[in-house]
C-alpha cells in the first residue's frame, strides 16, 4: 500500500497527484480494474495465452 507523507502547507493537489502516482507504480488500479468482473478460468487462459503469443511476435519482429 503506497503511503504518502503530506508535508506542512502542501498544496492538497500536489499531495493527489503524488497519491496517484504512487498508486500508478504499484499496479493498484490495473489490479482493481482486473477484479471488477469475475473471469472463469477458461478466458483467463485464453487471454494469457493471446498475451503470449503477442509478446512472442513481439520478440520475432525485433530480430
Amino acid at each position: 500500500m503506497p503511503k504518502i507523507r503530506v508535508r506542512d502547507g502542501e498544496n492538497f493537489d500536489i499531495v493527489l497527484r503524488r497519491f496517484k502516482k504512487a498508486c500508478e507504480r504499484f499496479g493498484i488500479l490495473s489490479e482493481i480494474k482486473k477484479r471488477e468482473f469475475y473471469e472463469k478460468p477458461s478466458v483467463c487462459r485464453k487471454k494469457k495465452a493471446i498475451s503470449a503469443r503477442k509478446r512472442l511476435l513481439k520478440k520475432v519482429s525485433k530480430r
